[in-house]
């Protein structure tokens, strides 16, 4: 009996089917078992068969196939897309099912259980839909090879973006791992990778790419390092206000005077004699111009020279590291004779500053290659050069000798410097001697004759004082303060050793030359001493000896050595005391001899002549003159026709008697100068 597909109550059919011949659908049927049975042989692990009893449907796109590799959404998570249901084989049809009715189209009985859903690696239900960020590539056609039932749920998700992203493990709840790589079962599906794309027939499925907070690394902090140079820096300015400023605030000394006087626009200024160069006058000309109080130049100073130790050691960080760079400069500034020529306006601070900079510019510009390295060596040998010119060509000859054997290109910066530096002092020559050569005969005249002389034993006697020893007749006291003065070349020496045998002579050996360089016209030229001369070479040989201790590595060597540097520490201190009260003793007896010059009717303009007469004559706003010793600027009849147009005054120390022609002078004792006496002409008006 025939009947037709509504009286039975069979669902109609997804998609309408032509008539077939008879046989034909068994026929496909029986070829399809045969195609996945010869494909599951191929595959490396068979898939468990489904659930007995029911009927595995699987869609199937019309509009395109997922590629190989991609892991396609259950059934129940699926967008509703038309799709064609393939049957797996049944023993036989239902019999109430129409003989001419096709298997393909059959689905599963109401009380059929429907087929576990599989986890994916994209649930739809976790993932929201989103606009792609990335357009998905056109999928090709599946091989020939590929039967149309291929189970896609067997099948990886591959990414667009990456290659090596991970797989899913087909029919199981894993979550997506690499190759080979066993990972265990998760409850919750597997999500793919950031950016990667599921494909349903289609449907393209995109998650955009965390945001950046989330997905890349946190840039790294570098660890944050002790500024142990500005540190001392810091503390060199410290113990000047604390030690030094207090004491030098009440007038300026002999050497001071002079150079300060120079642009002060109050005076007259001192005269200058032929070896002085005008680099400390241009340093302190804009803080004189302003203010006439000494307190105030003290603090410009000691802040000024606080600055230049941190800058002209920091240029050596790149050649011998950080912590030598500061132990280097710690060692310097523990001198005492470093830490009162702080606040003071001398040069020889400032040439010891300019020679450390340029010696290490030199050595990055050979070394290193720096661009800029040659352009900076150039003006600090410049600036070495306005501040004390004799010294500037110390500085530069072990420095073209080592430029011409190395880094040769540093020989036009070097020569370059030098002649501006030196077009000053050479302008002045012509202008107020004549010639260089003259002004160097002058030099020499005021020097005491330069020549050979052996200095090695005022150099030692004036180590702790007096500021300056001419003629040097003063006995070395506390000789155990000194020790560090004896063992500082054998500490040099120490560093050339290692240094030869760590192949990096040229960076411990140029420190050393050049403070050599610097110490001969000091040492072995002239026949008196001062503790400042010798700062350049001190700055410099720091550094070789900061080196050698920054490479022990015993505890009890590391140990050792800070006691010596703490003993060192504390002995210059115990000088920089004595010698900085005997200083400031001798500075307010200048100011009280300018104050009782003023007592006595002395007001600009006026004259002041003597051995101490610069310093008072600077302080009492006064104009000075020599008729002798290194300082010589006029003559007799000079200062006679002087008297006669201004008040005029000739010092005298205890027991001295004046100058035959101030002879019939009238003396005055000046009061708190312990026993200074004011020699004034009759021109001069009479004080009370």
């Amino acid at each position: 009996m025939t009947t037709n597909d509504t009286q039975l109550g069979t669902p109609e059919p997804a998609r309408p089917q032509g008539p077939k011949a008879p046989g034909a659908k068994r026929d496909r049927a029986t070829e399809g078992r045969g195609r996945r049975a010869d494909q599951n042989r191929r595959r490396p692990a068979p898939r468990p068969d489904p659930q007995p009893g029911t009927a595995a449907t699987t869609a199937r796109p019309e509009a395109s196939r997922p590629e190989p590799g991609a892991t396609a959404l259950p059934w129940a998570e699926r967008p509703s897309t038309p799709s064609l249901t393939t049957p797996r084989p049944h023993p036989a049809p239902p019999p109430d099912t129409h003989p001419d009715t096709d298997p393909a189209t059959t689905t599963a009985q109401p009380d059929t259980d429907p087929p576990k859903p599989r986890a994916t690696a994209l649930p739809w239900a976790e993932h929201p839909f989103t606009p792609s960020l990335t357009t998905p590539r056109p999928h090709p056609a599946p091989p020939p090879d590929t039967h149309p039932d291929t189970d896609p749920a067997t099948t990886t998700a591959q990414p667009d973006t990456d290659t090596a992203a991970t797989t899913a493990q087909p029919g199981s709840d894993m979550p997506a791992t690499a190759p080979g790589r066993h990972t265990e079962p998760s409850p919750r599906a597997a999500t793919a990778a950031p950016g990667a794309t599921a494909r349903t027939g289609a449907t393209a499925i995109s998650h955009p790419p965390s945001s950046p907070a989330t997905t890349s690394d946190a840039p790294e902090r570098r660890p944050r390092t002790t500024p142990w140079l500005a540190l001392v820096a810091v503390v060199y300015a410290l113990v000047q206000f604390v030690l030094v400023v207090p004491a030098f605030a009440h007038a300026l000394g002999w050497d001071e005077a002079v150079y300060v006087s120079q642009y002060d626009p109050r005076v007259p200024a001192a005269f200058f004699s032929a070896p002085r160069s005008r680099g400390i006058s241009f340093l302190t000309a804009p803080f004189i111009a302003v203010t006439p109080s000494v307190p105030v130049l003290r603090i410009a100073l000691t802040l000024l020279s606080s600055a230049a130790l941190y800058a002209a050691f920091r240029v050596w960080r790149p050649v011998v590291g950080a912590r030598t760079t500061a132990l280097a400069a710690l060692l310097f500034a523990g001198l005492w004779i470093t830490q009162i020529s702080g606040p003071q306006a001398m040069p020889n601070l400032w040439v010891a500053f300019g020679s450390v900079a340029a010696t290490g510019w030199f050595l990055r510009a050979v070394i290193r290659r720096e661009p800029h390295a040659n352009r900076w060596l150039a003006g600090c040998v410049a600036v070495t050069a306005l501040f004390r010119a004799p010294d500037a060509v110390w500085l530069a000859l072990p420095l073209i000798a080592t430029a011409l054997f190395r880094g040769r290109r540093t020989l036009p910066y070097l020569v370059g410097g030098l002649v501006t530096g030196l077009a000053q002092w050479v302008a002045e020559a012509y202008i107020r001697f004549g010639s260089v050569q003259e002004r160097l005969h002058v030099s020499s005249a005021t020097e005491g004759d330069m020549g050979l002389h052996l200095n090695f034993d005022n150099a030692w006697s004036s180590l702790n004082g007096p500021l300056l020893c001419r003629p040097c007749t003063a006995t070395l006291h506390s000789p155990g303060l000194t020790l560090w003065w004896l063992a500082l070349p054998v500490l040099a020496a120490a560093a050339l050793a290692y240094a030869v045998r760590e192949r990096r002579l040229l960076a411990t050996a140029l420190p050393v030359a050049v403070a050599a360089a610097l110490a001969v016209p000091y040492l072995l030229m002239i026949d008196y001493s001062a503790p400042r001369f010798l700062l350049p070479a001190y700055a410099l040989l720091a550094l070789p000896v900061a080196s050698l201790v920054t490479r022990l590595t015993s505890r009890r060597a590391l140990v050792l050595a800070g006691l010596i540097v703490a003993a060192q520490f504390a002995s210059q201190a115990t000088v920089l005391t004595e010698v900085t009260a005997a200083t400031a003793t001798t500075n307010q007896r200048y100011r009280a001899a300018a104050d009782s010059l003023r007592t006595l009717g002395l007001r600009p303009p006026c004259l002041v002549s003597g051995p101490r007469a610069l310093p008072i004559a600077y302080d009492a706003g006064c104009a000075s003159a020599q008729i002798d010793g290194n300082n010589v600027s006029t003559t007799v009849a000079g200062i006679l026709g002087r008297a006669a147009k201004v008040p005029t005054a000739v010092l005298t120390e205890k027991g001295q008697r004046p100058p035959h022609y101030a002879r019939d002078w009238t003396p005055y004792p000046l009061h708190h100068t312990r026993g200074w006496t004011a020699w004034l002409a009759p021109a001069v008006p009479q004080g009370p």
